[in-house]
């Protein structure tokens, strides 16, 4: 049985609002599956469930609800992407419908208190928790980064869990928040060159499906920035749920089980990968940012456009502030100018681009070649910048 404070205990009474009562009856409910014997405090909750691709009008409805009965959010909390960019959305293309239902919802968790920051990459935007600290976040390339280059633990929460734990500031003992649940039980030595986001991407896309819930350990990458890894991580998550990996002398963390299984990951791997996932097709528009982009990662794509306009359409997804910080510096100009948008706190996943008269996307994001030809009935042109750009 589960053990709840004197505070927790009269939230679960009811002694506060319904919508705690409901949250905490979530939580409670959450730990007595997974066996947790106590609840914890998080430093900050990262809400799923915010496309209204993906919840619909009775995720809209539910999230009515709580608002009339109180929901006010307990500690920093904020959003997954959205479907559309808020300020842009007649620019996407996004139906007018869809736009409509969608702000609706951003409303709705707003009314929590939750801060509209619609992004995948938190950490990005000041969104860093410390190691070691416990923490709530639903996305699943949040979590992976969180966890495995941060050193933060969290689990991959549901967007209803999510959310309650926000409501109550806290979240059942178990999982990844727990030294014995946070242990490699595979090691993946690379022998291969990875030098892009794609090369990442597809190493990613293919280890998540060998390792599927395992933790991964990761020898033989001598040099990764946090652009790569997120990408890394992200597309694991996609394809194997895996929530956590390490990198040895490059993630804060190294715990590797004596008897953990060793495997070797070759460059034929990685090319035949990288063939599978690409459709060879030209893209009807190039979608960048999955998980969203980092500054630099905007610089770059400015850098490239500059010098040679795409032969299609193109998006970049990025947080709203760091969509700010690329105007300031001029990036987003450069990119307009080449034919581009770059688009804030939405991701092509989410986005109803089958709606919106796109057969092919093309994307350098393991994860996105995963989800698009299901969510989005996409086929996908996979690859690196220069050549997804300029088919």
């Amino acid at each position: 049985m589960m053990e709840l404070s004197e505070k927790e205990q009269k939230i679960f009474d009811g002694e506060t609002n319904e919508a705690a009562r409901q949250s905490m009856e979530i939580l409670v409910a959450l730990g007595k599956i997974y066996g947790a014997k106590r609840m914890i405090p998080i430093a900050s909750a990262q809400i799923s469930g915010v496309s209204y691709k993906t919840i619909g009008d009775a995720g809209l409805d539910y999230l009515k609800d709580l608002v009339k009965k109180g929901a006010k959010v307990a500690v920093p909390a904020f959003l997954n992407p959205a479907g559309m960019d808020i300020a842009q959305w007649k620019d996407m293309g996004i139906p007018e419908e869809f736009a409509k239902k969608q702000k609706e919802i951003l409303i709705a968790y707003q009314a929590m208190g939750i801060m509209r920051t619609c992004t995948c990459t938190p950490y990005f935007v000041g969104q860093r928790p410390k190691q070691g600290e416990h923490i709530a976040w639903a996305e699943s390339s949040a979590v992976s980064f969180a966890n495995s280059i941060l050193g933060a633990r969290t689990n991959r929460e549901g967007g209803p869990s999510a959310l309650a734990a926000a409501i109550c500031g806290i979240t059942p003992e178990y999982g990844l928040h727990l030294d014995e649940n946070r242990i490699a039980d595979i090691v993946v030595e690379i022998q291969c060159r990875l030098e892009t986001n794609a090369d990442f991407g597809a190493l990613g896309y293919a280890v998540g499906k060998l390792v599927k819930r395992k933790i991964p350990a990761f020898t033989g990458i001598k040099s990764a920035g946090e652009p790569f890894l997120k990408v890394l991580g992200a597309s694991m998550a996609a394809t194997g749920s895996v929530p956590l990996y390490y990198i040895k002398g490059i993630t804060p963390e190294w715990k590797v089980d004596d008897d953990a299984e060793k495997i070797i990951f070759s460059q034929k791997q990685l090319d035949d990968t990288k063939n599978e996932l690409d459709s060879k097709a030209k893209p009807d528009l190039v979608t960048i940012g999955c998980p969203h982009c980092s500054i630099d990662e905007i610089r770059e794509v400015a850098e490239l456009v500059k010098k040679k306009k795409p032969t299609c359409a193109f998006w970049v997804c990025t947080a709203r502030k760091i969509k700010e910080n690329a105007e300031q510096l001029g990036y987003s100009k450069i990119i307009e100018n080449a034919g581009g948008i770059v688009v804030a706190d939405t991701c092509m996943v989410v986005c109803p681009l089958e709606e919106m008269g796109m057969e092919v996307t093309g994307t350098n994001s393991g994860k996105a070649a995963k989800y698009l030809p299901n969510l989005c009935r996409q086929k996908v042109a996979f690859g690196d910048l220069k050549d997804i750009l300029y088919r």
